[in-house]
């Protein structure tokens, strides 16, 4: 069973939004580690959302979802999530991707559309309107746009899922030196191919 933590014990955060909703879930300790999930409770998620207001095009306030619909908006982004973590499974692994799974973003995707329009006064910040008015909704159908956006262009050739023993987060390999999703990562993997090698050396 998975323990919780915040936002901030993610290890990875500051990735492309839709690896930062599916980097949620983590491996705390490595090979033999703690599977953590981000997203809990309702508060959970409102920290998640408020912590990528930029990427999700909010404004001021963010939707809370502490109300009595957060449990029920909370298990909706908890099942886009798992849907998106195995489309990206299939997408690093050059497999099919299940039907279901496709079709669950594509529903999410045009559940809710968004424009911007002109103040009444014609000037200033344009105005974004939405043809939903659930904030769960629309933020999910913000986050599978970015998710096809992601998979059909050129950072799809980016993703990557990290292959350090135990971990199961993905990143986008930006810079050619870059093996792992974190430092932490790379450094266990490190110190574990030493040890195997000064165990050998001493045979």
């Amino acid at each position: 069973m998975a323990t919780s933590a915040s936002v901030q014990d993610m290890p990875v955060r500051g990735e492309h939004l839709v690896l930062d909703l599916v980097n949620t879930t983590f491996v705390r300790g490595g090979l033999r580690g703690q599977l953590v999930d981000v997203l809990r409770t309702p508060a959970d998620l409102d920290a998640w959302i408020a912590d990528h207001r930029g990427p999700l095009d909010l404004a001021e306030p963010c939707p809370a979802f502490d109300g009595p619909d957060g449990p029920a908006a909370l298990a909706a982004f908890v099942e886009l999530r798992e849907v998106l973590r195995r489309l990206l499974r299939a997408a690093v692994s050059g497999t099919v991707p299940r039907a279901a799974d496709v079709a669950a973003v594509n529903s999410a995707a045009r559940a809710c559309v968004d424009w911007i329009e002109l103040p009444p006064s014609g000037e200033g910040p344009p105005l974004r309107r939405s043809s939903c008015d659930d904030p769960s909704t629309v933020l999910r159908a913000r986050l599978a746009r970015a998710a096809v956006e992601l998979l059909t262009g050129p950072d799809r050739e980016l993703l990557r899922a990290c292959p350090a023993p135990g971990c199961v987060l993905f990143y986008l390999r930006s810079h050619p030196r870059r093996a792992w999703c974190s430092t932490g990562c790379g450094t266990r993997v490190r110190v574990a191919r030493h040890s195997r090698r000064h165990s050998t050396d001493n045979r």
